[in-house]
């Protein structure tokens, strides 16, 4: 029998000045769900008792059965929680993102994953600031979000009338949350990814490169996008390792310390570039704001457009994610493919958005009709919308939400509807209609081709600028 393999013992080079890491914003702004049994008072002692229950049963995959049965959830919340994982995954290949819709029960979800999926459950986003007459509108519309009980107690035409970008935090601000959030939980992440090992103190713990690569789900390296590359290539940890060798474990405290620096170094880079927002941009109110972003790690924006038509095609986004964020009184044609997208605070307006290969989510708004062609949609705080979905997956609604429409599109619609996770009885006031607008049977293997008939849309809407049939 051959001797197993120890850690190493060398010294970790100092990070190259020029090499920053990244949070991958996906499973922070994608991956939360409102449910109270994935959120753990003590999230280590939870979580590493769940993983040596599952390891200890042979299982490296885990399916809904398993995965209902150890968090003792139902059999459709432990679904949604495979779904939504699926969703915010960083590698493309998992068997868990290329398997059909019918086969992800068989194919299951890899433990690791899994594990950081349940960990940041209990994460909170980033807050706004209060404005200052809050009080004064509490009554207007009060809105607690589902994902971190902030309460909104402007309506959304109310937040873009005071100046809204003074009080949402920025791209920024938010890497930087999210950066903190690492540094303070990641000797927690990583000592669920070790693997224990003969000795004392801190070299009783391990990570092999297989379990270092997992840390991709949650960190990326400076302009590196989430596909095709290894997160250990950009570490000196494993750079040196043989090919054609088993790589050696490293122990977990030099893993940390490393990654602590880079964090640290971050930190201090987003902090020195954030600009000064004591006077903010103009109001959106005041004029359209359209951003592209300065790298491939961030979404464009479409902000603040008022009382105006307004029309993006793939030509025109540089990258696959995108947010609408305070737009009012429009009608906004987003026809391009993308990966996620994200629409925030608008009312009174018309959006159609497709084809989105992952995930959408739709949050505080007011009176707006959305057409979406995409694989899943969150629905959260919203009310008196109408959405019209082409989806691959059951829509999810969670929270505040009011006087709701839901027209569905889906191969399986005949026994379909929304999955709800309210926290208020009135969510429940939503009307739900499948199959009434469009004859669409969509796929699940990604990737995936929307013929949409947006002449059809048009025939809803008769105040909508006719356009042509789009393929994507």
């Amino acid at each position: 029998m051959t001797d197993p393999i120890g850690p190493s013992t060398s010294t970790i080079p100092n990070p190259s000045p020029t090499t920053l890491l990244h949070p991958r914003r996906e499973p922070f702004e994608h991956g939360l769900l409102p449910m109270q049994k994935l959120i753990f008072t003590d999230p280590l002692q939870a979580l590493t008792s769940l993983k040596q229950k599952l390891v200890s049963s042979s299982i490296q995959r885990v399916d809904s059965a398993a995965l209902a049965d150890a968090l003792q959830i139902s059999l459709d919340h432990a679904r949604l929680v495979l779904d939504t994982l699926a969703s915010v995954l960083h590698s493309e290949s998992d068997p868990l993102v290329t398997s059909r819709f019918d086969d992800v029960d068989s194919v299951g979800a890899d433990l690791l994953d899994l594990i950081l999926f349940l960990y940041i459950q209990s994460y909170k986003r980033l807050l706004p600031r209060l404005h200052k007459d809050a009080a004064a509108v509490a009554d207007v519309w009060p809105s607690t979000s589902a994902f971190d009980g902030y309460l909104s107690a402007l309506s959304p035409l109310q937040l873009v009338r005071c100046n809204t970008r003074r009080f949402l935090p920025s791209q920024v601000d938010e890497e930087a949350h999210q950066l903190s959030y690492l540094q303070k939980h990641l000797a927690n992440i990583l000592s669920l990814l070790s693997e224990p090992v003969e000795g004392e103190g801190e070299e009783s713990l391990v990570i092999s490169m297989e379990g270092f690569e997992h840390l991709g789900f949650l960190i990326q390296f400076e302009d590196k996008g989430s596909d095709g590359d290894f997160l250990s290539q950009a570490a000196p940890i494993f750079a040196n390792s043989d090919p054609d060798m088993p790589a050696v474990p490293v122990p977990a405290s030099q893993v940390l310390g490393w990654l602590l620096q880079n964090i640290a170094s971050s930190l201090e880079h987003v902090t020195e570039k954030n600009p000064a927002k004591e006077n903010g941009p103009p109001s959106g109110s005041d004029q359209d704001v359209v951003k592209a972003s300065p790298s491939v790690r961030s979404p464009c924006f479409i902000e603040g457009v008022s009382k105006s038509s307004y029309v993006k095609q793939a030509s025109d986004l540089k990258n696959s994610s995108l947010k609408v964020i305070n737009c009012h009184d429009s009608v906004i044609y987003i026809l391009a493919p993308l990966r996620y997208a994200t629409i925030y605070g608008c009312s009174d307006a018309t959006i159609v958005l497709g084809a989105v290969g992952k995930a959408v989510r739709v949050e505080h708004c007011e009176r707006v009709h959305v057409i979406i062609a995409a694989k899943r949609v969150c629905i959260a705080n919203c009310r008196e919308c109408v959405f019209f979905l082409g989806v691959n997956h059951r829509p999810l609604i969670v929270g505040d939400n009011h006087k709701l429409q839901n027209w569905l599109s889906h191969s399986l619609c005949h026994y379909w509807g929304p999955l709800v996770l309210s926290t208020s009885a009135k969510s429940a006031k939503l009307s739900t209609l499948t199959g009434g607008w469009c004859c669409l049977a969509l796929k699940c293997a990604p990737p995936f081709l929307f013929s949409f008939d947006f002449s059809m849309v048009c025939h809803i809407y008769g105040s909508l600028h006719p356009i042509k049939n789009c393929l994507y």
